[in-house]
């Protein structure tokens, strides 16, 4: 039987872990902890500190199925979203920012290594950039073209309403535009 779970969607899986499935938890973990993690790192820009986030943020989920409420929620990934980033925020109060990796990207063969390294380069000053952002710009920006949520989405994750974060996510836009210039 546990072979089929990864044809059951979300729903169905949360209402097995709710009497204690391991194997629906499983495969809720397996199905969603790559974009929970990529969620997590945009915040805490550190491998290990994104992992554990995104670790206790599912033994949250299994030590009190409860929480989650199907007739108060709309999807699981729009309530776990919710616990991934209140989890991030509450990281980020406790301890300082951790800079970015040094890990150095391999190069794309079809560009020179003087390409790539302005590519990288860039790409880290805009990282940052983003990073410095108020924390609600950034959590829109990153729920939105991180992690492809929706506006409605989004704004459903955040407790906004639709008019709110697209002003959030023009005004990130806006001041990335203007930052970026100054590298230019």
């Amino acid at each position: 039987m546990a072979s089929g779970w990864a044809e059951r969607d979300d729903h169905e899986l949360l209402a097995h872990v709710q009497s204690g499935g391991h194997d629906a938890f499983g495969a809720l973990v397996r199905r969603h902890t790559e974009r929970f993690y990529r969620l997590a790192y945009r915040y805490v820009q550190h491998k290990e500190t994104a992992e554990d986030i995104v670790q206790d943020a599912f033994l949250k989920l299994w030590e009190d199925p409860g929480k989650w409420r199907p007739e108060r929620n709309s999807k699981f990934t729009t309530w776990f979203y919710r616990i991934v980033v209140n989890l991030c925020l509450d990281w980020r109060k406790k301890k300082r920012p951790v800079a970015l990796d040094e890990e150095r990207p391999l190069p794309d063969e079809r560009e020179t290594q003087d390409a790539a390294m302005i590519r990288a380069q860039e790409q880290k000053i805009l990282e940052r950039e983003i990073a410095a952002l108020p924390e609600r710009q950034r959590t829109a920006l990153n729920l939105c073209f991180d992690q492809d949520l929706s506006n409605q989405e989004a704004a459903d994750v955040m407790g906004l309403n639709l008019k709110a974060l697209q002003s959030l996510i023009m005004r990130a836009k806006t001041t990335l535009k203007e930052r970026m210039q100054a590298y230019l």
